[in-house]
């Protein structure tokens, strides 16, 4: 056979692959299932499995839904974790009594500052959330949310 034979024949195949979309399965059962164990019980991820196998990354996940599906085995939450702005279960915000002690002891000006504070903080428990700190940290409460 000739290099220009040989090139014909891969053109040939090409063209029947474009054409027809037949592909030959390259893995058989019991190995589609082995890489489907595998990255269900989380040796490999499916893009690695997909790079190792020289596979696509969504035959991977079929391959792994395969053995899920064949096992009757309950589907794992793998993926990446959604974020929640609001909790679950509600906490009860409590507003701080305040400490007179600490108030006779103040300045006209730290008066002033802690009576705008108070004032905020009333306006944000009314809203439903409390800031603590430097106000990175904000807890909501669900019973005030509209």
């Amino acid at each position: 056979m000739s290099y220009n034979s040989n090139k014909e024949f891969s053109y040939l195949v090409l063209i029947d692959f474009v054409f027809n979309r037949r592909v030959t399965m390259k893995y058989t059962l019991e190995q589609r299932l082995d890489i489907g164990r595998r990255i269900y019980e989380g040796e490999l991820t499916r893009f690695q499995a997909a790079e190792e196998y020289g596979i696509n990354d969504n035959t991977a996940r079929n391959y792994m839904w395969l053995y899920r599906d064949t096992n009757h085995l309950p589907p794992k939450n793998v993926g990446r974790k959604r974020t929640t702005y609001v909790s679950k279960t509600p906490q009860t915000i409590e507003a701080k009594q305040p400490d007179f002690e600490s108030y006779e002891a103040m300045t006209k000006e730290e008066l002033i500052q802690a009576l705008i504070q108070a004032r905020i903080t009333e306006a944000r428990l009314k809203k439903g959330y409390e800031v603590k700190g430097d106000g990175s940290v904000i807890h909501y409460s669900s019973k005030n949310i509209k």
